[in-house]
């Protein structure tokens, strides 16, 4: 069998893809096509990964000559005012169908942040390695969610079972119908095309369960190792303030929201001092403030709306732990892993990845369940030593399963794993 490393010398461009030069090689080793529907300068957890993942592949670029790898990220969001110079790779922005059809020919191996269908499709005809990483459940489900909105509650897999009648009634309230109908049909091209690809790449090991798709690899999210806030000793937290926590994400119906604000009004009945922050925005807020109002907590609760970077980092810094009360199965909890490498302690739902990732190194509680989180806060309020004591806990299972490098390693491997296949 002709070794990996000698078939792809011999590989080179088919020609230049439009677009600014960022310092990749013209002629790598590999080269790579990652396709995401949501980028910079949108905000979420998967435009967070992709940029990590890119990143992190092309800066094997001057740190291994000898395992090249050229990266094009292709993605429909427009640039706005984001400057994609300064990135270490190429980004090519709304490309159409032409020339998304030319990005998947002249690539290597066609890595999709979700099930896209178009740069699927393209893929498989062109007999093509294609990964698709799964950051949410659209290959089974119309709404990506595993979540049926008529009763709140987790899907038990009504696409997987046939009742294609439930799937409809589950979005027709929030869609329409004719929207619902539209979520449903292409589902079923999406999940017959991913049981075609050469792999399939859940993030936690629940997403894989829960899909049951064929060749299925799971690759955990990998983050940046970021310096967690300075403590010092005993002193930390300060026990002459109150205990102040904190959720950070979007204000939306799955995540279980008014469950953390019942639970700051039972702790209020028992005497307890505290404060609590909602970090973020979203179609829920108006709702959440009126319960606010409602249960008398608007002396302890505040809403800051988005913040990112450095101004997310400051409204953190007084934040003893971070609650995640999800309803849904969330896939993994990428919130719930950057508070982990900051050795912050996290409260979470146990349910779906959020309760695999935080494993044994938080503090968990059944979905749903206001007595279990009440439990909980009132276990820190308590006994505040637990917030170190934890949150170092929770860093080192970061560290050890979540760290960038492991992801790029884990995707390095399987590209090359691919690509060797293809020429035996």
């Amino acid at each position: 069998m002709r070794s990996f490393r000698k078939r792809v010398e011999a590989l080179s461009f088919a020609g230049e893809i439009a677009g600014p030069s960022t310092g990749v090689p013209r002629h790598p080793s590999m080269k790579v096509l990652i396709y995401t529907h949501a980028f910079a300068p949108s905000v979420g957890g998967v435009e967070t990964y992709v940029r990590l993942l890119a990143e992190g592949l092309a800066r094997r670029i001057s740190s291994d000559r000898a395992s090249r790898i050229g990266i094009i990220v292709a993605t429909p969001t427009s640039s706005g005012d984001f400057d994609d110079s300064p990135l270490p790779f190429r980004v090519v922005r709304q490309p159409t169908w032409l020339a998304l059809f030319r990005l998947v020919r002249e690539a290597d191996v066609i890595h999709l942040a979700g099930p896209c269908f178009l740069p699927m499709l393209f893929g498989l005809l062109l007999c093509k390695p294609v990964v698709v990483e799964h950051h949410g459940y659209q290959a089974a489900c119309p709404n990506g969610l595993f979540f049926f909105e008529p009763t709140q509650t987790v899907c038990p897999g009504h696409f997987q079972a046939g009742r294609y009648q439930k799937c409809v009634e589950c979005n027709r309230a929030k869609t329409g119908i004719a929207r619902s109908l539209a979520m449903l049909l292409f589902t079923f091209p999406r999940h017959w095309m991913c049981k075609l690809v050469a792999r399939n790449a859940p993030i936690t090991e629940h997403v894989k369960h829960r899909l049951r798709l064929p060749r299925s690899e799971v690759i955990f999210y990998g983050i940046l190792d970021v310096s967690p806030p300075p403590r010092d000793g005993a002193a930390f937290p300060d026990i002459s303030t109150p205990l102040c926590f904190a959720y950070v994400g979007r204000l939306v119906n799955e995540k279980g929201l008014p469950i953390l604000l019942q639970s700051a009004k039972e702790l209020d009945r028992r005497g307890y001092k505290f404060l609590l922050k909602f970090i973020g925005d979203g179609p829920e807020r108006g709702r959440l403030e009126r319960l606010t109002d409602a249960l008398e907590l608007r002396e302890r609760v505040t809403f800051t709306g988005y913040r990112l970077g450095s101004d997310l980092q400051c409204e953190l810094q007084d934040v003893t732990a971070v609650v995640m009360p999800s309803l849904w199965e969330e896939t993994a909890g990428l919130a719930a892993i950057e508070q982990m490498m900051r050795a912050r302690l996290v409260i979470v739902s146990d349910i779906g990845g959020l309760g695999e990732v935080v494993d044994g190194a938080g503090l968990k509680f059944p979905p749903g369940d206001v007595a279990g989180l009440t439990s909980c806060l009132q276990r820190v309020l308590d006994d505040p030593s637990l917030v170190g004591k934890v949150g170092n806990q929770a860093r080192e299972r970061a560290l050890a399963l979540f760290s960038q490098g492991i992801m790029i390693n884990r995707h390095i491997s399987l590209f090359e794993e691919l690509l060797s296949k293809k020429t035996e």
